[in-house]
């Protein structure tokens, strides 16, 4: 089966083919969304370290006898985690969180196979042209980096006197899975055929809604690596105030830290990126109304500005409640869930398609 176009030059030529890859390309971006909620299990539990070698092939095998634990743990013992934080734990307790982080890591290498095995399919058989082919293996490379930064990342809290890792680094880990993320969505996106003609909406706004959600994303790694989020827990004051003085905001030198390393600047600064995400996202729902554009552009921006309201709303939920487990990891999966659905805006409010099924 084919499919009418009427579009620019360089837009897919889509067919009945193409169902196959868009169903690999989803299911990617699904694993990668699981890996995301994993990943701050993984996180909010500490158990990011409980590994502390990096094996890509040899790794997948898990301890499979008491000799084996003994040895696994012996490791971990010789860690500063254990030493200044977990000193006393026992053989169960480190089993738990050696788990969760051996899980994350089978769920990463199990992503890599599957793109792999996809990629492998599309290029041998040319099923795209030379030029999707290309952006495919690029995405994989940025696969393969986001793996590298990840190992990065845990032995960064490897380093004497580290109990976690650096709050730079998983927020490099996050964003890049971020990145990742919104090429799979971008590429499935382009590759689905519209069930109704569309003009565009306003690119401009979408694409600023997009890179809004990347800096969003990327401050609430930033408070989750320095575990702001478990201070100032009042809102919508924050230590007694709106704008906290700029004597705590800017209490450390040199001045550059306090974004990385001041729980209070992060936190805020988390805080007021929500603030204007929010902002963004009801003035283009109520641009869109306004201006009696096409319905497809308006229902998209009626559920961006509903994910993201409800995310703000679980955002506070969370610092009120001190950050238990299932409302950091909600928080965190919802945030991807806004991700996803800015990236299908951006790709189709720009792709100026009339895809007819």
């Amino acid at each position: 089966m084919s499919i009418a176009l009427n579009q620019p030059a360089g837009a897919p030529v889509l067919t009945a083919n193409h169902a196959g890859i868009r169903r690999w390309l989803w299911t990617v971006a699904g694993l990668v969304f699981l890996m995301v909620v994993v990943g701050g299990a993984t996180r909010l539990t500490g158990s990011g370290l409980s590994i502390t070698e990096w094996k890509p092939i040899t790794g997948a095998m898990p301890p499979l006898s008491a000799a084996a634990w003994a040895e696994e743990f012996a490791k971990y013992q010789g860690s500063p985690q254990y030493q200044i934080l977990n000193n006393g734990m026992s053989l169960g307790e480190f089993q738990f969180i050696y788990w969760w982080e051996w899980g994350h890591r089978q769920l990463g290498r199990f992503i890599g196979l599957v793109f792999l095995a996809g990629f492998l399919v599309v290029a041998l058989r040319r099923l795209l042209p030379g030029r999707q082919i290309a952006t495919l293996f690029g995405m994989g490379l940025l696969l393969g980096l986001q793996g590298a930064i990840g190992w990065i990342m845990v032995a960064s809290g490897l380093e004497p006197g580290m109990v976690a890792v650096a709050p730079v680094k998983l927020t490099l880990h996050l964003t890049f899975a971020g990145l990742f993320f919104a090429s799979v969505v971008a590429f499935a996106t382009w590759l689905t055929p519209l069930r109704r003609p569309e003009t565009a909406g306003s690119p401009a706004m979408a694409w600023l809604l997009l890179v809004l959600t990347f800096v969003q994303i990327a401050l609430g790694g930033l408070v989750a690596g320095s575990k702001a989020g478990f201070t100032f827990n009042t809102w919508p004051l924050m230590d007694g105030a709106v704008v906290p003085p700029g004597s705590l905001l800017f209490a450390q030198q040199p001045f550059w830290e306090n974004f990385v390393d001041n729980v209070a600047l992060v936190q805020f600064n988390h805080r007021l990126g929500a603030y204007v995400l929010l902002a963004a996202a009801l003035w283009q729902l109520w641009r869109l109304k306004r201006s009696a554009l096409q319905a497809s552009a308006t229902r998209r921006a009626t559920a961006i500005a509903g994910i993201v309201t409800t995310q703000a709303v679980l955002g506070i939920a969370t610092l009120l409640l001190v950050v238990p487990l299932w409302a950091g990891l909600a928080h965190q999966a919802l945030a991807f869930a806004v991700l996803a659905m800015a990236v299908v805006h951006v790709t189709r409010t720009t792709a100026r398609r009339s895809d007819v099924v």
